[in-house]
């Protein structure tokens, strides 16, 4: 059984007197463990789709599944304590607050769930152990270079042990090395910790590194080969 399963998912916008649908009618199923990439044009409705996946949006038609859970029919609060519990995100801009440090920014999402203090810092030693960050656990946000701060960001998207990790462009600040690291480390995740992943980029480079790629086109899910990839680089 997949562990994700959308089914005719629709979403529509406003714009003035003009409805604009980035999502008409999309299907897809990710199974556990798997790592799947997802580009497409701006403005063909990637981040839209992570949004409604992670429950952050509503679509307009359509079931969203994750875990046994159809998320789109929970009230606001349950929906609330089901990303808590079962979601990681990892931003492009981090969002680390930046008056707690390495440590406290990733004890953060394990704050809202019911949780002994000894065992949120078992979890947050775990998750900066992931991420090779035991060392800066102390450091603030300021004292940290981006690459570490989005490996603190990733952490933070880890440490509760989610269903499904869900990330959004998040090598899109980053020079080429550090692009490079970021993308071991999640493939690294994804490979030895088993953790189902979808990422969106626009960087085919990155899309690569997933097991899986998707390409939105026109409101539908495209899966990509290799060579598609490719023609992808090229143009």
């Amino acid at each position: 059984m997949a562990l994700v399963e959308i089914r005719d998912l629709t979403k529509r916008y406003q714009k003035g007197d003009e409805v604009i649908t980035p999502l008409e009618g999309v299907d897809l199923d990710l199974e556990p463990g798997e790592f799947a990439s997802l580009m497409g044009q701006s403005g063909t409705g990637k981040s839209t789709l992570l949004n409604l996946v992670a429950g952050i949006d509503r679509p307009d038609a359509g079931r969203i599944v994750v875990g046994g859970t159809e998320i789109n029919r929970l009230s606001r609060s349950r929906l609330a304590d089901w990303r808590a519990a079962h979601l990681g995100y990892i931003f492009q801009t981090h969002n680390l607050i930046p008056v707690l440090t390495t440590y406290e920014n990733v004890e953060l999402p394990l704050l809202l769930l019911p949780m002994s203090r000894a065992e949120r810092r078992k979890r947050v030693n775990l998750a900066l152990e992931a991420v090779g960050l035991t060392d800066r656990a102390g450091h603030y946000p300021r004292q940290l270079s981006g690459g570490q701060e989005q490996r603190v960001g990733i952490a933070r998207a880890i440490v509760a042990d989610p269903t499904l990790i869900v990330a959004d462009e998040p090598t899109g600040n980053l020079d080429a090395a550090t692009s490079e690291q970021i993308q071991e480390l999640l493939r690294r995740l994804n490979a030895e910790l088993g953790m189902t992943m979808l990422m969106v980029t626009h960087d085919a480079d990155v899309a690569a590194i997933a097991g899986r790629r998707l390409r939105l086109d026109r409101g539908k899910i495209v899966e990509e080969e290799a060579e598609d990839l490719i023609n992808y680089r090229r143009a």
